[in-house]
């Protein structure tokens, strides 16, 4: 066991943790290729197959990332605010460039978005319903990940960053979400600092600084504009602490990041088509499976006009399939519970825009405790759309009932992705078969969920 520990010590926190999390470094003292030495060794480790694929995983990007080649991979960082759940992961308030070469950090530039995109021309009109609910008249950096998909939200991220003047091409893209500060101080410690009140712990992180961005920056007499300055001061404290780690703290880390990658905390795109799909392998790209044949279901929540009031939302889902009608049909029941109590600068009524994917053939007969419902294509998927709102210190339940012509019955399965931005989502899945019989499975999704994995 300890051998494990230390081979995941020396994969996945030298080379892959810190340099995702623009810039908590470490440098590997390796041979020439690493990563395929590695990754031939794993093969041979008694761990199971989806281990043996992270790990693989990590030492490829190892390989890569350290490799002594001359050349400059430069990498956008988007920083995602999950108590303002995005399609893609959280509200983006910020994002990093950074750049590697011969395995070193060699930059590391942070932008508030809240400039940026004034430098974007005011010309592209944003999806449905941005426009009703946020009051905007056009698309920008800030809004770009509302596809549930990241391998899209990159791509429309960089196009931004381009139509902003940014004159950078990147080799990849990461987007980070706000929960994995909390992850990082957990292993670290507690920090202070400098000209800013409080100490920042892995409980009240979060919080405090969404207080200071939104509130205290003014009492302090910060001009608005330089109102995130405090991201970077809190960034170089931590560098510094990570530096001071002893062994076991630094494995703590590697695996507390790893649980981010798993949990789609951390999302990551590259160019590369190779490094793209053994990001894929891992389920690390936040990627929407389209080639999935069998009952699929992903719920995707778009907090429109909330602040931040997702730090107050719990959910849950009933999801029910049954086989032994002449048609197919699903009913699917999603839980919302506020635990806000009144607003104020952080909460209000959650407004969600909701979407179903299910499979292509999907056909809606009913829905319960929603407003109106909107339908489209994408990913081979069909999705039902809709927006409705879950007013302070209550419980809402919606609905929704359909069909699907085209399951396989006799070899029945059935895919779950989670969205990126949510720590877990529990539920309860019950599949009635062809002869009437039920059996459920009671699921606390982090990434994915088989069925055919459960049987």
């Amino acid at each position: 066991m300890a051998k494990t520990y230390s081979l995941k010590f020396w994969i996945i926190f030298w080379s892959v943790a810190v340099i995702f999390l623009a810039g908590f470094y470490f440098f590997l003292e390796a041979r020439k290729q690493p990563g395929k030495i590695i990754s031939g060794a794993i093969n041979f480790l008694p761990i199971e197959l989806s281990q043996k694929t992270e790990y693989k995983s990590t030492a490829y990007f190892a390989d890569y990332l350290l490799r002594q080649d001359e050349k400059e991979k430069v990498f956008l960082i988007l920083f995602q605010n999950n108590m303002e759940l995005r399609p893609g992961g959280g509200f983006i308030g910020a994002f990093g460039i950074l750049k590697i070469k011969n395995g070193k950090i060699i930059d590391m530039q942070t932008h508030d978005l809240s400039n940026f995109d004034g430098r974007i021309p005011s010309t592209i009109e944003p999806p449905y319903p941005m426009k009703e609910t946020l009051r905007i008249d056009s698309w920008k950096l800030r809004d770009s990940n509302f596809s549930p998909d990241f391998s899209e939200n990159a791509k429309k991220a960089e196009y931004f960053y381009h139509l902003g003047e940014g004159q950078e091409n990147f080799d990849g893209i990461v987007s980070i979400n706000t929960n994995v500060l909390s992850s990082i101080l957990k292993v670290t410690g507690s920090v202070s600092l400098p000209d800013y009140p409080g100490e920042y712990t892995s409980e009240n992180a979060i919080l405090n600084l969404e207080y200071q961005v939104e509130k205290g920056y003014a009492q302090q007499g910060i001009q608005q504009g330089e109102r995130k300055t405090i991201m970077n001061k809190l960034a170089q404290v931590l560098i510094e602490k990570v530096f001071t780690l002893n062994n076991s703290q630094k494995l703590d880390l590697a695996k507390v990041i790893l649980e981010d990658l798993n949990n789609k905390n951390i999302q990551l795109y590259f160019k590369d088509q190779d490094f793209e799909n053994q990001a894929r392998k891992s389920l690390w790209a936040g990627e929407i499976n389209s080639t999935w044949t069998g009952d699929y279901l992903m719920m995707i929540d778009a907090n429109l006009a909330s602040y931040k009031s997702d730090y107050y939302i719990d959910r849950s889902f009933d999801y029910v399939i049954d086989l032994s009608s002449e048609k197919p049909s699903a009913t699917l029941k999603i839980t919302y519970t506020h635990r806000g109590k009144v607003q104020d600068w952080m909460t209000k009524d959650y407004q969600t825009y909701l979407r179903i994917y299910a499979p292509k053939d999907a056909w809606l007969t009913s829905s319960n405790n929603v407003g109106k419902i909107n339908f489209g294509e994408e990913f081979s998927k069909k999705y039902i759309g809709t927006l409705f709102t879950v007013p302070l210190n209550q419980t809402k339940t919606v609905e929704f009932n359909y069909t699907l012509k085209d399951l396989n019955i006799e070899n029945y399965d059935l895919l779950i992705q989670k969205q990126s931005g949510l720590s877990e989502l529990p539920g309860k899945i019950t599949v009635i078969d062809k002869n009437g019989e039920r059996k459920s499975y009671d699921v606390n999704i982090k990434n994915e969920w088989k069925l055919s994995e459960e049987k």
